[in-house]
């Protein structure tokens, strides 16, 4: 049985010393765990190194009528990058989306919506010369749209509460629960809400501002996510961009 579909790297873990475990968001499978040869020689079909965060590949997948992981018969890089590589803040950004994704998204049916989301969005990324500070926050926020978990706007007024739980903004102090924002607090989400990649470099934020709307989106996605854990590459994102 074999498919060919596009997919963009997770995570990469070694199964042993022959090979290595690959978790990808693919158009056609959506999250897919699939089984990569480590090459002997120079002169593998598959190279091991096409295998970085956020790597969008031409896949070709194959696994036996009994089951299993897939297999990689055959991958290429379907874009190649120009900046993020080689960039260190664009690295550390993209270590940190492919590491946010992974636990984010866990469905495993198709979504070609959310496949568009993400390429388009490292392809913005690869391809931005600069800007692209507040580019993980508005990643972040954008998601949840496909997740289901978008705030609803329109009734915001000024002085409101942002409750997390619900996923609303309200003109009371929760009583029944400690997950909302003050004021302020909701009013820098609302900013963020209004925020894309092109307009977003209109919208000036200190490290100060940036480090704890990260650590709002993060504790949001906690209370939806089951099992969402502390990100290891939070803490190196949040000493980049003065």
């Amino acid at each position: 049985m074999e498919e060919k579909t596009l997919g963009v790297v997770l995570k990469v873990i070694k199964y042993n010393d022959t090979t290595n475990i690959v978790d990808l968001y693919t158009e056609c499978l959506g999250r897919c765990s699939v089984a990569v040869n480590i090459p002997k020689s120079s002169k593998a079909r598959v190279k091991s190194n096409l295998f970085q965060p956020l790597a969008i590949l031409d896949l070709n997948l194959s696994r036996s009528k009994k089951g299993g992981l897939y297999r990689v018969k055959d991958a290429k890089p379907h874009l190649a990058f120009q900046s993020i590589p080689y960039n260190p803040y664009k690295s550390a950004i993209a270590f940190f989306i492919a590491e946010f994704i992974y636990y984010a998204v866990k469905e495993e049916g198709e979504s070609g919506s959310l496949f568009s989301y993400l390429m388009n969005s490292i392809q913005w990324l690869d391809e931005s010369q600069n800007s692209y500070a507040n580019f993980h926050l508005v990643f972040m926020m954008r998601l949840s749209l496909f997740l289901g978990l978008y705030p609803n706007i329109d009734n915001y007024t000024e002085g409101d509460y942002f409750d997390l739980l619900n996923a609303s903004f309200i003109s009371y102090k929760p009583t029944l629960h400690n997950n909302y924002l003050e004021p302020l607090g909701a009013s820098h989400i609302v900013q963020l809400m209004r925020m894309n990649y092109e307009t977003m470099y209109l919208f000036k934020l200190n490290r100060h501002d940036r480090n704890e709307i990260l650590d709002v989106l993060s504790d949001f996605y906690k209370i939806h996510i089951p099992n969402f854990p502390e990100l290891k590459s939070l803490d190196v994102l949040k000493e980049l961009f003065d």
